[in-house]
């Protein structure tokens, strides 16, 4: 039984609001990603990015998530396609709206720019301690350390939605780091401080039917909505994994800001990670080094093993009933 814990999500006193730039691709992990965010940090912005769906149904999807939360967050919207390859999109598991499953509002808010790369540039020049949050393909990151490489030295770090041991589109790689290898490559290079919620963790976080009826209960519109995703969401994993393999849908995207704002819930190793971006059968793959060899490379990457699951549910919902009216 999931454990119940209203009156304090975590044991221990959270973390200061670390100070976020949410890079996405609504998606339904990724509203779920984007309330998270919203509750337990400072967020400067959101850019999105072609992924789970195409970018102008990821843009609207985010514009659809900031008028449901009032919140008073810019949104840009950023590359419509991987750096060198075709773009490919998950409409398998998102719908072809990318957040398939819920009525939603039509977005009565304008964006506030076309050029991801170039805020998430701005956006860390001007603003100290920025974590870069991405929950879809790695390209407005990398085309932004492009263009403005002095970013690397200037960002507190990038939390990322991302990678694994195992993979989902294909055996060994998992779709943000598959969708565009090249745009990954380019961030886990760069020396950036990294934090990977790949899909070892959060395959141990999923929607199950009794967290989406709480998650229904805290009535009114926002929470009305992301159980209708969750449902649709779970829906679509049970159907495309074994029986019995997954309870529910791996909600993904949200671990990767609690990564960062209740690092507590997490259990973590320090590890060499790079991206293959040639391989037939590992294309998207993240090669995580664990050897025990002493000559083997220095970590570049704090890679999520395990999550507190019923605590990080818990600090979803606190950010689900806050923004609930």
């Amino acid at each position: 039984m999931l454990a119940v814990m209203p009156d304090a999500p975590s044991s221990s006193p959270p973390p200061s609001r670390p100070t976020v730039l949410l890079d996405c691709d609504p998606g339904h992990d990724d509203a779920i990603a984007i309330v998270t965010a919203a509750r337990h940090t400072d967020l400067v912005g959101i850019t999105t990015v072609a992924g789970n769906a195409p970018l102008e149904r990821t843009t609207h999807n985010a514009l659809v998530m900031r008028d449901l939360l009032g919140i008073d967050v810019p949104v840009h919207s950023g590359a419509a396609r991987p750096l060198v390859r075709d773009p490919v999109f998950a409409v398998d598991v998102h719908g072809s709206s990318g957040l398939d499953g819920a009525d939603l509002p039509a977005p009565t808010t304008p964006l506030d720019g076309t050029d991801a790369a170039r805020f998430i540039a701005a956006t860390v020049r001007s603003t100290e301690d920025v974590w870069l949050v991405p929950t879809g393909p790695l390209t407005n990151i990398a085309l932004a350390m492009r263009i403005a490489p002095d970013i690397i030295d200037r960002v507190r770090g990038v939390s990322l939605m991302g990678g694994g041991s195992f993979g989902n589109r294909t055996a060994t790689g998992e779709f943000n780091i598959w969708a565009d290898p090249e745009a990954a490559h380019v961030v886990f290079d760069s020396g950036v401080d990294l934090t990977m919620a790949g899909l070892d963790v959060t395959h141990q976080f999923l929607a199950t039917a009794e967290r989406v009826e709480r998650v229904r209960a805290a009535a009114g519109a926002l929470a009305t909505v992301l159980a209708d995703l969750m449902v649709f969401f779970s829906a679509i994993y049970r159907e495309r994994h074994d029986d019995g393999a997954l309870l529910g849908g791996a909600v993904h995207d949200p671990l990767a800001v609690l990564a960062i704002t209740h690092p507590d819930v997490f259990g973590s190793v320090r590890r060499r990670v790079d991206v293959e971006t040639h391989g037939v059968l590992t294309r998207g793959m993240t090669v995580i080094d664990e050897r025990l060899l002493r000559s083997r490379p220095a970590p570049n990457c704090t890679v999520l093993t395990s999550v507190d699951a019923d605590t990080a549910f818990e600090l979803i919902l606190d950010a689900i009933t806050h923004f609930t009216t």
